[in-house]
């Protein structure tokens, strides 16, 4: 695998364990009007890695095909009531960075030139391709989620 991608995601880690110096109060208001809550945008990640972690992960090899990735809207709420278990905004950037170096270094054991399908689509990904995706959504919400905390 490119350890640059590995890197990459990784550093997601390391930008919301920074969070934890904040007031626990700023990360449970709305990023703005009818929006998430710093804790909850942690928590969609998180959720989003349990997902890959459990579900894409131990399949990606050459020539497999991954399960679709779930309704979005439905998995989104499924992750905020999950997230309900976790008393503090500091234990759930915990388990999220747990999670996301577990996940790290899952994928890191994947040969980087085998390529799969995800769902019915027919487009093929590699590891590397796979977690751009993810990425570049990390980059969104962390732009979101450093914005509301400046």
């Amino acid at each position: 695998m490119n350890n640059k991608a590995a890197l990459n995601y990784d550093q997601t880690a390391e930008e919301i364990l920074k969070y934890k110096e904040f007031d626990e109060q700023r990360l449970l208001e709305p990023i703005s009007e009818g929006k998430w809550s710093v804790k909850e945008i942690i928590g969609h990640l998180y959720y989003w890695d349990k997902f890959i972690l459990g579900n894409h992960v131990p399949y990606m090899k050459e020539g497999a095909n991954l399960n679709a990735f779930p309704n979005h809207d439905l998995h989104n709420r499924e992750a905020i009531e999950y997230i309900s278990v976790f008393k503090t905004a500091g234990s759930l950037i915990d388990e999220f960075v747990l999670n996301r170096r577990l996940l790290i270094e899952a994928i890191s054991g994947i040969d980087s030139n085998a390529k799969f399908t995800i769902g019915s689509g027919k487009r093929q990904f590699t590891v590397d391709k796979y977690l751009k995706i993810f990425i570049d959504h990390d980059i969104h919400h962390l732009k979101q989620m450093n914005e509301r905390l400046s």
